[in-house]
């Protein structure tokens, strides 16, 4: 309820509803948790309905998650592979590595041999017009290309062939921490996709539906928690003092058993200020709003007007 409505409600009581013997005239008002996502997105599923209770940690809505699922996916990859990489740098390529890298050598080797001899009979036959120039270099391609293979094969088995140096293992150490580090927020960011319910209590109203885009912040539902229902009523400035925080009061409305309730809150400010001057007579005009928190609510909604006995 906002505070206008209060000052109002306040202004209306003051006139009409003063202070006596019946108790003090308020009326129910509830303490709504808003719950809001942490980033926007479309709403894919929504897992309550209004009116239903829910504990705390239920599921209540889900927003798109291809993103987050595809930047978890990678994120992981990477963790893997920097895994791979320092377990690689602790334990040394192994000798069936080794067996495998000399292998490939071998091959390239055999097929360097086979290129030249092919450029060799090309440039050959190329002199005596029976090919023409673009198979020579066709050919002459293909041999550089074993070339280059070879190379590559020799310098990697002799990297293998090599003990790890330990500023390779700590960088790669390293690597490994920044990709876990990157895979536990990409966790998150997922996992924020689901919104579940931070308190107990009933689904008091849903304010999107399925397939609307919810933006950051805005509530997109409102639970009502248990023992979230108070009574706010108010005294005169004559009766302030008689009150006290910790206070048991009780509340009563039309059709309803006697209910006990707590005093949570007063005012240190009148609520409403009417132009007047602050005299003997008139300071009895001033009303200053008080809350008491309902140990069972009951069947009471908010707005619902109340009596409160002290």
């Amino acid at each position: 309820m906002n505070d206008f409505f209060g000052g109002l409600m306040a202004a209306v009581l003051a006139l009409f509803s003063p202070a006596g013997p019946a108790g003090f005239t308020g009326y129910i008002e509830a303490d709504y948790v808003y719950v809001a996502p942490v980033s926007a997105g479309r709403i894919t599923e929504i897992a309550v309905v209004e009116g239903q209770t829910v504990a705390e940690g239920d599921l209540l809505l889900v927003l798109d998650q291809s993103q987050q699922q595809a930047l978890l996916s990678a994120a992981e990859a990477r963790v893997a592979a920097a895994r791979a990489t320092l377990e690689n740098l602790e334990t040394g390529s192994r000798s069936e590595e080794l067996d495998v890298i000399r292998a490939s050598l071998g091959k390239a080797e055999a097929d360097l041999g086979l290129a030249k001899t092919n450029l060799m009979r090309s440039e050959q036959l190329e002199k005596a017009g029976s090919v023409s120039a673009a198979k020579v270099e066709v050919d002459r391609n293909a041999l550089a290309s074993a070339e280059a293979q070879v190379n590559q094969l020799k310098a990697q088995l002799a990297v293998a062939e090599l003990p790890a140096r330990s500023g390779q293992q700590v960088a790669a150490e390293a690597n490994l921490a920044a990709a876990e580090a990157d895979a536990e927020g990409a966790r998150i960011d997922f996992a924020e996709r689901q919104v579940h319910a931070p308190a107990a209590g009933v689904i008091e109203k849903l304010y999107y539906a399925a397939g609307e885009v919810a933006a950051v912040g805005t509530p997109i539902a409102s639970i009502l928690p248990a023992r979230a229902l108070e009574a706010r009523f108010f005294v005169p400035e004559t009766a302030r003092s008689s009150l006290s925080v910790g206070q048991a009061v009780t509340v009563t409305c039309d059709g309803c058993a006697d209910m006990a309730a707590t005093v949570v809150h007063i005012a240190s400010e009148a609520q409403t200020t009417p132009p007047v001057i602050y005299s003997t007579e008139e300071r009895s005009r001033l009303v200053y709003l008080v809350e008491a928190r309902l140990d069972d609510a009951a069947k009471l909604q908010p707005g619902q007007p109340v009596t409160v006995l002290p």
